[in-house]
């Protein structure tokens, strides 16, 4: 099964958990591929000057079960990329879509969350407004709540910075079993603070 992981210029490096954890998974899980794509192939400066190298741009990505959106300031710039949002919108006709962070924001605006229920990031420093209240004044037409984790099936957006790590290991349990997540999140050392962010914030499933 593959992974696409879309990442551009300013996503925060803590996003990359999610292929962090990926990578984690496929020793119990070997058949788990991921790449990264970008609006183009190559260099992507992440947040804070980190530089990584994208696999494939979207002109050249090849087909992903699930694809990955992450967040970070250069969210803004993504959803008002008319490429970014033919790319995505054309994907949910093929691949499962995941964000996390402010990753659901792009997918907010290419409209593909429309009519379901979505989460983002709240924890905001101020004056920065928080990206929950913002998805629900832009996005009308999005069910926006506060959880870990929405599941609505063919799309599932998680919570804001490290909730990268719930989403993904919530998604390795959809697509391999309850068993492959536990101990992705036990060798990850990641089983407790599981547990608590489950008790502090709801996993909502609305599969449509």
């Amino acid at each position: 099964m593959r992974f696409g992981i879309f990442i551009y210029n300013d996503v925060e490096p803590i996003d990359l958990a999610t292929y962090g954890v990926l990578s984690m998974a496929r020793r119990v899980v070997p058949e788990i591929e991921i790449c990264t794509i970008a609006p183009e192939k190559g260099l992507v400066r992440l947040s804070n000057g980190l530089r990584v190298m994208a696999d494939y741009g979207l002109t050249d990505a090849p087909a992903c079960d699930v694809l990955v959106v992450t967040g970070g300031s250069g969210w803004e710039a993504q959803a008002n990329n008319p490429d970014t949002l033919a790319f995505l919108r054309s994907r949910s006709h093929q691949s499962r879509l995941a964000s996390v962070c402010t990753g659901a924001m792009i997918l907010a605006a290419a409209g593909v969350l429309d009519g379901k229920k979505a989460t983002t990031k709240r924890e905001v420093v101020a004056p920065e407004a928080s990206p929950v209240d913002v998805m629900r004044q832009r996005f009308p037409k999005i069910d926006v709540t506060t959880a870990s984790v929405v599941d609505c099936g063919s799309i599932t957006t998680g919570g804001g910075v490290t909730l990268c790590i719930d989403a993904m290991l919530h998604i390795i349990g959809r697509e391999f079993g309850s068993s492959a997540a536990a101990e992705t999140a036990r060798i990850i050392e990641y089983s407790r603070a599981r547990e608590a962010n489950r008790a502090a914030l709801p996993l909502v499933t609305d599969a449509q």
